[in-house]
């Protein structure tokens, strides 16, 4: 059966659907799905596609934009 990717329109015999916060999206492929779900650098705004890291509801890619948005305690090593 062929599904519609909500972010490009692509109708597609392989999508896949994801459930997020009990919301269920379809895509075409993980790139579709990272646009549509993964959240962004609050500093240089790339889509977090890893672990990322948060500080009080702030989130960030790596330890260079947390600190360069104020959040110099954040750091990529222990």
């Amino acid at each position: 059966m062929n599904h519609m990717c909500e972010v490009c329109g692509n109708v597609y015999d392989k999508a896949f659907e994801v459930v997020m916060q009990g919301a269920s999206h379809t895509f075409d492929s993980f790139e579709c799905a990272i646009q549509a779900l993964a959240p962004r650098c609050e500093h240089c705004e790339c889509r977090i596609i890893g672990h990322g890291m948060e500080q009080q509801g702030r989130t960030f890619c790596c330890a260079h934009c947390a600190s360069a948005s104020g959040v110099p305690e954040m750091k990529d090593r222990a």
